[in-house]
């Protein structure tokens, strides 16, 4: 999350400000350190009622409004409604059984995120992946808290999920301020001399706040070119869900497919890194690639353009477009990093590149679109945007396992919601209510007019007649 929010809101931005995001991080941990240990004790004094109903609201409110989004947006507020109503549900259900239920989502969703955390670290290897493994078994240790009935028999479940989301969002509210207290350049691209300069480069002060949609097809904009393992394979797939959407599909003939991503500018930059020999991607050689170790790196080369790729091999089967990016720091970014041409599958492959690029491509981003408003509501409605929420949870799984085209694909679109922010729901469906109403007016007058018309022109030549 702290580098994230680092990159999207830019060095600059945070730096200034710094002492706020500390007394909010402090805040946090303090009120949900009083919320936890007030529900040890089997009387909670936390208002649950109430908090159940604001969830209800803002769960059906998002609902009705989910209608609204583009793409993934729609899909991310349907469940995010979903989710706030049926924990709404089951609170103000209050009986045993709700909060049962409650503890077994929780424990589930912690348990399942640390073995896959522990599992893909011990077969990746990539570096510090023994601090994820120690995360791993703290995730599984706070699922075997959630399922087990002590101290309270479930009835503490609300209680101890907030109080444990706002301390671990305190603490990286406070890790985030002290991290660029004194940070000149943004860490996400450490050893990046070039990307060094890119937190002072200013682009379109002009930038829209909001936009109703993706770019035309016309209009200048930053494209992530996506090849999905299903769609580049040569033979027919042989169906395995979710692993075809992110690691790789298999044809009938036994060969893997892992995809590509690619990323393209207006401005003429162009990355994607392939390796200059195929790998061996056999079933039996493919989990010893799966290391992210030296030995596994090998010769990579770097395609001149999006033309010149896609008639040797075929074009991309998604493209995501962002608007507002910046082209120098980009640029800055490609030039210090096209200068090492190693190719790893798992540490620095196609989908790695891309996802660096365009990290460097949006820093500072939202502190530039939203800079005239004040930093409480900017920092507000980031932590309120559900596409944040994704696009940290997808990295830290890329970084944990591997950057893939799936995964890339999900981030880049996560992150084109942040960078072109759309309306609020609430916004847009009040916006087009009015357009509805006033169209609807506008036709009535249309045919009030027209109806006018023939009436007097009916009497105009009865009368003609008449005096003939």
């Amino acid at each position: 999350m702290v580098q994230l929010v680092m990159i999207l809101l830019g060095i600059d931005y945070l730096r200034a400000r710094w002492r706020s995001v500390f007394i909010v991080g402090a805040v946090g941990i303090f009120a949900g350190l009083i919320i936890f240990i007030d529900a040890l004790d089997n009387v909670i004094f936390f208002p649950l009622m109430p908090f159940a109903c604001l969830l209800l609201i803002e769960g059906i409110a998002t609902l009705l409004v989910a209608h609204t989004g583009i793409g993934g947006q729609r899909t991310l507020r349907y469940v995010k409604g979903a989710a706030f109503a049926l924990a709404a549900i089951l609170i103000l259900g209050g009986q045993a059984y709700g909060n049962f239920i409650l503890a077994l989502i929780f424990g589930t969703l912690f348990l399942a995120d640390g073995l896959l955390q522990i599992i893909t670290a011990a077969v990746v290897r990539f570096r510090k992946w023994k601090l994820v493994v120690a995360g791993g078994v703290v995730e599984i240790c706070l699922a075997i808290f959630f399922y087990q009935p002590y101290p309270t028999h479930y009835k503490g479940t609300v209680a101890f999920g907030l109080g444990l989301g706002l301390m671990l969002g305190g603490r990286n509210m406070i890790a985030l301020a002290m991290r660029v207290k004194k940070m000149h350049s943004n860490p996400a691209f450490r050893g990046d001399k070039a990307a060094e300069k890119s937190s002072s480069v200013k682009t379109n002060p002009d930038m829209v706040e909001w936009w109703d949609g993706p770019p035309a097809d016309d209009e200048p904009a930053l494209t992530i070119h996506v090849w999905t393992p299903a769609g580049t394979s040569k033979s027919s797939v042989v169906p395995h869900p979710i692993i075809d959407r992110y690691i790789a599909a298999v044809d009938s003939d036994g060969v893997i497919s892992t995809g590509h991503a690619a990323l393209e500018s207006p401005d003429g930059v162009y990355i994607s890194l392939y390796p200059a020999e195929d790998l061996d991607r056999s079933p039996d050689q493919f989990a010893r690639l799966l290391r992210a170790t030296v030995d596994n790196n090998v010769a990579g080369v770097f395609q001149p353009d999006y033309k010149t790729e896609s008639s040797q091999w075929c074009h991309s089967t998604i493209k995501v477009r962002i608007r507002n990016y910046d082209a120098q720091s980009l640029k800055l970014f490609w030039d210090k990093y096209r200068q090492d041409n190693t190719y790893n599958l798992t540490h620095r492959n196609c989908s790695s590149s891309v996802a660096r690029a365009l990290e460097a491509a949006l820093e500072g981003v939202i502190g530039r679109i939203w800079s005239h408003r004040g930093h409480w509501w900017i920092l507000t409605r980031m932590m309120l945007t559900p596409e944040l929420w994704v696009a940290i949870q997808i990295r830290k799984r890329a970084k944990t396992m591997a950057w893939t085209p799936g995964l890339t694909l999900d981030y880049a679109r996560a992150l084109s919601m942040l960078a072109d922010p759309r309306p609020a729901g609430w916004w847009a469906t009040i916006k087009r209510g009015v357009k509805k109403i006033l169209s609807s007016r506008n036709r009535q007058e249309e045919k009030k007019e027209k109806g006018s018309r023939a009436y007097f022109g009916g009497r105009h030549s009865v009368k003609n007649k008449s005096e003939k």
